[in-house]
Formats: structure tokens, sequence, C-alpha cells
């Protein structure tokens, strides 16, 4: 390389946005595109890559592994529920675990992810280690995806300061022709596919140095079979558990029946102060108030076009008001929450002051007048 222009670029030192978020970004753009279930992070460090994919509405299981049980320990608390994923519950169902362990080791509780993530670690791995991490990752865990980046050794002249390694832990860093042949021969092996990216773009005039993050996307070939899966699968764990986080979902009746309640008593309330207020602007005239007949009209704002029945509409009796529970399932939330009226009920049923026939929410007037 001409030494004048390696001194013209060694002003590179920042990028914008940083490397590693370009790195977190590359993978949760491929999160978007296939949609995983299940996603494992081996070397996940502080944990901000899993942080970033909790976000992901796809994902439903995401574990991180790391040799290092302080740097998890130290930033775990930020994967933990927050009090407003209690208060407005999830549709899906998400479970987030961290484990304490080397990926030079087998362990039955990372099979069956679809996606597994290996960013900046490979690097980081003596020779033995690096030896057993392809039959691990894609011979024993198997994903149909794995995603590997790694420093590219010929981007470092252009990094002021970097004498041998980026990093005073890296083992090794390759040049682009050494880890593509690694990784191709990796694919092979294992009958998986491989392209080559990376992020971190080089100066014009200078493409031959490559990305500074150099990436394989892996694709396995060919599907898993019931054997596949259970040869070689130990018996044992060897890993350790540090953390693990079960969010709340409405896909857990304890959380759907409470998000159900809180509906129907927002909805009935909603539909009981737009009668009150309609009732109100017949005044006290005896006549006007006999002729009183409260419309759905009045809530055409919360239902749209819905088509109304005469038994769905709320009404007053004596200092009661009813409102038919045929009504508040109509609402798009409460169907969509519910699914069928029978589970409606179930969910309700002791949770909700009803009438006698259990076909209205009912509310006393002269308890509000009294709190009043």
């Amino acid at each position: 390389m001409d030494k004048n222009f390696q001194e013209k670029f060694t002003q590179i030192t920042k990028f914008k946005p940083p490397l590693y978020k370009q790195r977190h970004q590359f993978v949760k753009d491929l999160v978007e595109k296939y949609k995983p279930k299940k996603v494992a992070d081996l070397g996940c460090a502080d944990c901000r890559l899993l942080w970033m994919l909790k976000f992901c509405s796809c994902i439903e299981v995401l574990a991180g592994l790391d040799i290092c049980a302080n740097v998890m320990k130290e930033k775990m608390h930020t994967l933990s529920p927050l009090p407003v994923d209690y208060l407005q519950p999830s549709e899906r169902s998400l479970t987030i675990t961290l484990h304490h362990g080397s990926v030079a080791h087998k362990d039955p509780c990372m099979l069956g992810f679809d996606l597994v993530t290996c960013i900046e670690l490979i690097e980081h791995l003596e020779e033995p280690d690096l030896k057993k991490f392809p039959e691990v990752v894609f011979g024993f865990m198997a994903p149909s995806i794995v995603v590997i980046s790694t420093p590219n050794s010929e981007f470092n002249p252009l990094l002021p300061g970097v004498m041998l390694y980026r990093h005073p832990d890296h083992k090794f860093e390759w040049n682009q022709a050494q880890f593509q042949s690694w990784a191709l021969e990796t694919a092979r092996c294992y009958d998986y596919s491989v392209e080559f990216t990376g992020v971190g773009h080089p100066p014009t005039g200078m493409e031959k140095a490559g990305f500074c993050t150099q990436i394989g996307v892996f694709i396995r070939k060919y599907p898993q079979t019931g054997e596949s899966v259970q040869s070689e699968k130990p018996t044992e764990a060897v890993y350790k558990t540090v953390f693990k986080a079960v969010y709340p979902s409405l896909k857990d009746e304890k959380y759907l029946q409470n998000a159900v309640i809180s509906e129907v008593i927002f909805t009935a309330q909603i539909i009981k102060h737009r009668l009150m207020s309609k009732h109100e602007e017949y005044g006290n005239d005896p006549e006007r108030k006999s002729k009183f007949q409260p419309s759905m009209d009045c809530f055409s704002d919360y239902l749209g076009n819905l088509v109304v029945e005469k038994n769905m509409e709320p009404f007053l009796s004596g200092n009661e008001v009813y409102i038919p529970l045929a009504t508040i399932f109509s609402f798009p939330k409460v169907n969509r929450l519910c699914g069928t009226f029978e589970k409606l009920c179930k969910l309700i049923a002791g949770k909700v002051t009803l009438s006698s026939d259990g076909s209205a929410v009912m509310f006393s007037i002269e308890c509000e007048n009294e709190d009043d």
C-alpha cells in the first residue's frame, strides 16, 4: 500500500453510526427478513444485541451465551420486564435466558434455534476452541441461519493506533481470503450455503481493503430430520443459567383475563357516560323522559358502521345502568382479545358486576353519586 495514500486515510477512526450499531442493525434486518422465533447470541457480552432483539415482535425465545459471567451480570437487568410490560402485556410470549459457558461445549439448552449470531466472537477463541466451534454451532446446534462477523485485518492499516490486532484479547484477525476460505469449508462440511458481506465501508479508492467488519451469513441447505436432532445429544447440561425472564403475555390466561376485564370496564364506562349525557339532555320533563329511548347512534364514534340489534342497546332501569355484553363484545379490541363471546363471559365471570341473567354489565347510579 502506498505510504502517502495510507496516511491520507488514517483519520478514519469513527463510523456513523458506530460500527457495533451497524453490526447489530445488520442482525436486526436479518431478523425482520426471516422472522425467526428462537434466536441465540453466542458471545453476548453486555447483552446490547439481545436488548435490541427483544423488541422484534417475531421472536419468542432469546438466549445469550458468554464465557464471562460478570460481563453479562452487569447488564442483564436491561433484559428484565418493565412495569409497562405488565400494564400492557404483549400478544406474543417472550422468554430471555442467559447462560455462562463456552462455545466449544455442547449443551441441550442450545438446540432448536432458528438463528444463531456470533458477532465479533471467533477472533477471541484459542485454536483448540476454534477447531471445536464449527461442530458445536453447525453440527450440533444446526440452526437454519448462522451469522458470523469478525474483523477484517486488511482494513487495519486505516485504523490509527492498530499495531497488530484491534483488541488485546484477539487471538487472530483474518483477512478476507482467510475468512472466506474457513467459512466455505465450514459450510461445505455441514451442508450450509454462505454469502459474504460486511459493515463499515472503506473510503473511496480503497475498495480492495473491504469492509471493516466482514460478515458471513450461513443458510442451512436441508431441514433437520428427527434423527439428526437427536444424534449426539448430551445427557447433561454444561452451561450455568445466570438469568431468566419470562415476559407477561396475553397467551397466559392470567394476563389475558386482566386485560379483558380492564377493557370491558373501560368500554362499559364510555357507553354509560354517553348514555347518561343523552339522558340529561331531556331534563326533568316527565313527558319527554317517558319517551326517552337511548339509541346506539350516540356511540357511533366507537362502533363505526356496526349494525346493532335492539337487544344490544344500553338502558336505564331505576338507579341501575345496564350495558349488554353483546354491545361490549362488538368493540374491536374486546372482540380481538376474546375471540368468542363465550370466552368473554368466561373471563369476566365473578370479576365484573353483571345483571341477574348475566347478559349485561351493571352500574349503580346511587353508588356513583355517593362517591361524588
